[in-house]
């Protein structure tokens, strides 16, 4: 039986407790990097190739951190850049990602929110298999938010409140809540990867 959302980050947070100084420098990283290749894309269009080779293995890094921090297992900050091992698969799941993503939005705006809500659980699914191909990881993440897209949405939702608040500090906060925001994902994709196992077992 899938955990409710508020169970579901009760989880989140018991795994946090006592993690946070490992936590939140992996973030405030993960943050520059971003933030940093952005800005040079802005100010140098040439750069902007440089958006896509990173993001790709950043994102399979901090959900390969965040699956650790989630199931308790040793968590290092230096995980954050393992996505670049698996840099081929990384890069075209992202691009595909966006892809698909900006395909759904030009047609309307819901359906490019259902596409990304789809497509979450790629890099996660990528962390845990790296024999996976992108776009069977693409789909396999599709296959998996079947019946489940409407729950993750109000997952995401209830932390609204808490993205507000963090925006009163400048941002400063979001330090704090991104990690407990992942951390609730990887929650739920073990709920829902265990529910997928149980019905392929039927």
């Amino acid at each position: 039986m899938i955990n409710e959302n508020s169970t579901l980050r009760q989880m989140a947070r018991e795994s946090l407790k006592g993690k946070w100084n490992i936590v939140v420098p992996t973030f405030l990283v993960y943050f520059l990097i971003l933030g940093g290749i952005e800005y040079l894309g802005e100010i140098v269009p040439t750069l902007s190739l440089l958006t896509i080779i990173v993001s790709g293995p950043i994102a399979l890094g901090i959900s390969i951190f965040s699956l650790n921090i989630a199931r308790n297992k040793d968590a290092r900050i230096e995980q954050l850049f393992e996505g670049f091992r698996n840099f081929g698969t990384s890069i075209l799941a992202y691009v595909l990602m966006v892809i698909f993503i900006i395909l759904w939005t030009i047609l309307l705006i819901i359906p490019g929110i259902i596409a990304a809500i789809s497509y979450s659980m790629t890099f996660f699914i990528i962390a845990e298999d790296e024999t996976i191909g992108a776009y069977d990881a693409l789909k396999k993440s599709k296959e998996m938010m079947n019946g489940h897209k409407w729950k993750f949405f109000c997952l995401g939702f209830s932390f609204f409140g808490w993205f507000l608040l963090s925006l009163l500090t400048l941002g400063i906060g979001l330090l704090w809540l991104a990690p407990y925001v992942n951390v609730s994902y990887v929650k739920f994709y073990d709920d829902i990867k265990e529910i997928n196992a149980s019905k392929s077992d039927h």
